[in-house]
């Protein structure tokens, strides 16, 4: 019997995906759990599997579609069955009908008026923009590069770029504002490999003696008309940084928050740390974010009005408690989602942590990764930040944000001396939670961090 495979929903917010690639190709042989194609979200680039044995029937969909949740994208059949098509076609339109998008795009009169730009993006189905301008030609091997310095390309092309060893930096973008895309990639592989070099550039004159005597201090002489000029650089937002804006606004805009501020005495907590590390193997060796983990799910649990989400006028207090951790990635940010954290031990959840957080950064994420966060924490210790407040990730209820560890002088019984310091900051929905409560809640993870032989009960 026929099957279809739908583009799937991964995460609560996700409304439809681009289908990048087909990794099978219409009658080649499926098993279950192969990979049928390739497709990006808001979050990641992210690998469709087939749910059914069979044959790849029908692709529905070309590549560089933008797909709604739920509709068809392929037909899986049996060998040598006849597909009656027109039952799927009916499904497309049902599916349609569903998510609020259909496969066909009404017609519609054009604008007299532009568009402003701060307009909200469709968040059901894809709407046709006018066809963007050709971006300028970039020269041969000239670098690709942004404002910032980084070479810009998509999360798929640097995942085949990295496959097929080749180098971004000499690959021509055909994308939006030169961005590099993954067929300029594939091209590139195709292509012989350029033999010649560039000529080496002539030696640079000698130095003639400077004067026996100069001034101590030589400042160069500025003229308004010595500043060469260099071109603004453009470049489109990308479906990464668009969603996280989108919902970032939504969490200021409709969020009451406050946030409270706690510090923290991590000498315990380093010193146990070290002991676990020798002992353990380097995949399971334990970070102090994996202690921070472990420490705040461990307090969740004294305080469920934290784990929760806000639903219409209702608070719904979630039973597992899933730890959101924060995972910087090429163009944005990602959270991967340990769950259970509480009931697992932690070199378990510095495995699982290390692994998820591996995958989002080479676009390899899995759906079970980023999908059923309760909590959130953001660290950004290991870039020696001493304290931030973070902003609320929708729809939860409060957010964790940990600075650096840091070795400063500390008065302790009436004595300076030296002692670790921690500051965490807590953002919290006010509609949810009080002052009070997230303060004790703070108190709470400071008896875990601060008797760390808690976090191994």
């Amino acid at each position: 019997m026929a099957e279809m495979v739908i583009m799937p929903k991964l995460g609560f917010d996700m409304a439809e995906g681009t289908l990048v690639r087909w990794v099978k190709g219409e009658g080649e042989n499926v098993s279950k759990g192969d990979v049928l194609a390739e497709i990006e979200t808001d979050k990641a680039t992210v690998e469709v599997e087939s749910f059914f044995d069979g044959v790849l029937h029908k692709h529905l969909v070309e590549t560089g579609a933008v797909v709604p949740v739920g509709t068809p994208i392929a037909v899986v059949a049996q060998p040598g069955e006849t597909v009656d098509m027109s039952q799927f076609e009916q499904a497309d339109v049902q599916e349609g009908q569903e998510t609020g998008a259909s496969t066909k795009e009404p017609e519609r009169p054009l604008p007299t008026q532009p568009e402003p730009k701060d307009a909200a993006p469709a968040e059901t189905a894809a709407v046709v923009q006018p066809a963007p301008a050709e971006p300028a030609e970039v020269e041969e091997g000239e670098e690709v590069i942004s404002g910032d310095g980084r070479i810009k390309a998509s999360p798929l092309a640097r995942r085949i770029a990295e496959e097929k060893g080749l180098d971004l930096a000499r690959i021509k973008g055909t994308g939006p504002g030169g961005r590099i895309v993954r067929k300029d990639v594939e091209a590139a592989a195709a292509a012989p490999a350029a033999a010649a070099t560039a000529p080496s550039a002539p030696a640079a004159p000698a130095k003639e003696e400077a004067p026996a005597r100069k001034p101590a201090v030589s400042l160069p002489v500025w003229t308004p008309g010595a500043v060469e000029a260099r071109p603004d650089d453009r470049e489109e937002l990308t479906r990464l940084r668009t969603i996280i804006g989108r919902r970032m606004t939504e969490s200021k805009q409709n969020f009451p928050d406050f946030s409270i501020t706690h510090l923290y005495k991590m000498d315990k907590a380093l010193a146990l740390r070290k002991q676990i590390n020798d002992l353990l193997p380097a995949e399971q060796k334990v970070s102090v974010n994996d202690m921070i983990i472990k420490a705040t799910a461990l307090a969740l649990r004294e305080f469920p009005n934290l784990n929760a989400s806000l639903d219409g006028n209702a608070v719904v207090r979630h039973g597992a408690i899933n730890i959101g951790v924060a995972v910087a990635v090429p163009g944005g940010l990602m959270t991967v989602v340990v769950k259970n954290a509480d009931v697992k031990p932690l070199r378990v959840i510095a495995q699982e942590a290390r692994e998820m957080a591996s995958r989002a950064r080479e676009s390899k994420v899995r759906p079970e990764d980023i999908e059923g966060s309760t909590f959130s924490i953001s660290n950004l210790g290991m870039f020696d930040v001493e304290q931030f407040v973070a902003i609320i990730n929708p729809p939860e209820a409060a957010i964790l944000a940990a600075g650096s560890a840091q070795e400063m002088p500390v008065v302790d019984n009436g004595e300076i001396t030296i002692g670790w310091r921690m500051k965490m900051s807590i953002s919290a929905d006010h509609r949810v939670t009080d002052g009070a409560e997230a303060a004790q809640f703070m108190q709470a993870i400071a008896k875990y961090l601060e008797e760390p032989l808690l976090l191994l009960a």
